[in-house]
């Protein structure tokens, strides 16, 4: 495994961990269709979440905030209304949300979670 997607995993874990232990339901990683892929996919409440994840190890080349561009953030709302046609709704709304995660070279990991980005 390259060391991107290695950071990229614990990223994703470290997202999902931080999500349940605010009390929500993972129902889904990594779901994957024809037209990409939702790394994460919660249940906050009664509303479904598809949550982009960014991991980084510095800001050197941007953090990782800045890489959800609107034509990505346009993309996010298509993947989740096609897992809403492969899955059922029910749910009270739908949002996209952002967790990004910056990894220093020491001390703990940053987490940030930016709801309703798109």
């Amino acid at each position: 495994m390259a060391a991107k997607d290695a950071v990229g995993e614990y990223g994703e874990r470290l997202a999902a961990r931080t999500l349940v232990e605010a009390g929500w339901t993972v129902v889904d990683r990594n779901w994957r269709c024809a037209r990409g892929e939702i790394d994460i996919v919660a249940v906050d409440g009664d509303v479904l979440v598809a949550v982009e994840v960014k991991t980084r190890r510095s800001d050197a080349f941007g953090g990782p905030l800045e890489a959800v561009t609107h034509r990505k953030a346009a993309r996010l709302r298509g993947l989740v209304a096609q897992w809403l046609a492969d899955h059922g709704g029910g749910f009270a709304g739908v949002r996209v949300d952002l967790v990004a995660i910056t990894l220093p070279k020491a001390g703990a990991a940053r987490v940030t979670h930016l709801q309703a980005i798109a």
